[in-house]
């Protein structure tokens, strides 16, 4: 970094990613700081350069040398610890040279971070929060990899809540025999496919194989409607809202036939007779309904939206991309699995085109989609655009 990308980043005030400094303030605030920006998207912390107003006031090189060092044994002091760098920036103010010292932090890959003290900060816009949701804690650990939503057992469910027709027919699809023939009983063909765990049902279990799994999960429906205009403030519906429940695969067809029925279809053929075309393509709205159902945050308790308007399809997905995923990763086949054993359901079930397939296919079927990672929001919104009425 050097003087001018110094001022550029002061110049744009205080964010998420940069703090200013004037001096280093207590070693508890600046852990609880570099604990939020590594639970976070990182960061730079800019001493030497006055809170709120951004004024460069500099750093005598003996405090440059102090802070530095109280700096790294925050940083070590961290759990697990965090590894700074620093840099020294000098800026020229009227023939007169200011040290900054700029201590970069980077998002961390082993979430969550934690004070000396255990306590555990993110960032939220300029600020920090402290976390104390067990929700969002368990968010962190599954953005580095450290626990699945999917794998984890769902309390108050047992054998009796999976419907045994339905794994039975996964099963015999996915191996071509019986888990009988496989000299298997039902409950070690449960435990074999990590659907029952402890004598409880895993969440990827209950949702793919569940009797009824808005029962034990009220949340992981789809909420469907269709508006007149384009403005989801509205209240004005062509079609009212619907709550769609059941299974995974049954949650698919239930939201592609919503779609099939509230989407025009386009004459593809001179003839009167000839058959209709959907104005999306249907190949796309598959791959995109499926990303939404497979891929979203369950650890976040709110439903996928399917929402139809004049001029375009939305659907919303529970959960931003995780770790440092980003939308162009995603357009170009460069997975990263939030679900493991919910992909791998999938592929006996769903129309699975393939992993990290999914989203290029349905770009490669509609250019124009829109994908939409809303960090602060934490969701993903997709946007499909109809095809203007003649």
């Amino acid at each position: 970094m050097n003087a001018i990308e110094l001022l550029e980043i002061i110049s744009t005030g205080e964010t998420s990613k940069v703090q200013f400094k004037q001096e280093l303030p207590h070693r508890d605030s600046v852990a609880q700081e570099i604990v939020a920006m590594s639970n976070s998207l990182g960061g730079v912390i800019l001493l030497g350069v006055k809170d709120v107003t951004g004024e460069v006031i500099g750093l005598t090189p003996e405090q440059v040398e102090s802070y530095d060092k109280v700096i790294s044994e925050i940083g070590d002091n961290i759990k697990p610890p965090v590894y700074l760098t620093t840099e020294v920036i000098k800026v020229v103010d009227n023939n007169t040279g200011k040290n900054v010292l700029v201590a970069h932090v980077q998002e961390g890959v082993n979430k969550p971070y934690k004070t000396a003290k255990g306590e555990i900060y993110v960032k939220q816009g300029s600020n920090k929060r402290l976390l104390t949701d067990n929700a969002e804690i368990m968010r962190l650990f599954q953005n580095s990899g450290n626990l699945l939503a999917d794998e984890m057992e769902v309390y108050h469910t047992s054998i009796n809540d999976i419907d045994e027709k339905e794994f039975a027919d996964y099963f015999k699809k996915e191996f071509e025999k019986s888990f009988e023939e496989k000299d298997l009983t039902f409950e070690q063909a449960l435990r074999a496919k990590r659907v029952l765990r402890n004598n409880q049902l895993t969440l990827s279990g209950l949702l793919f194989f569940g009797k009824e799994p808005q029962s034990v999960k009220p949340a992981f429906t789809i909420k469907a409607v269709s508006y007149f205009g384009n403005d989801s403030a509205g209240n004005q519906y062509r079609s009212k809202p619907k709550d769609l429940t059941g299974t995974i695969p049954q949650l698919f067809e239930k939201a592609l036939d919503f779609l099939m029925s509230n989407l025009d279809s386009i004459q593809s053929g001179e003839s009167f007779n000839s058959q209709g075309k959907l104005e999306i393509s249907k190949i796309a709205l598959e791959e995109l309904l499926q990303n939404a159902l497979v891929h979203r945050d369950y650890f976040k308790n709110s439903p996928i939206r399917l929402l139809i308007f004049d001029n375009r399809v939305e659907i919303i997905s529970p959960g931003k991309l995780p770790n440092s995923l980003t939308v162009e990763d995603i357009k170009y086949g460069n997975p990263v699995i939030r679900n493991n054993q919910l992909v791998a359901f999938s592929t006996h079930t769903l129309p699975f085109s393939g992993l990290g397939s999914g989203i290029k296919r349905a770009l490669e079927e509609e250019p124009n989609i829109e994908l939409i990672n809303d960090v602060e929001g934490e969701q993903f919104i997709v946007k499909i655009p109809r095809p203007e009425k003649k």
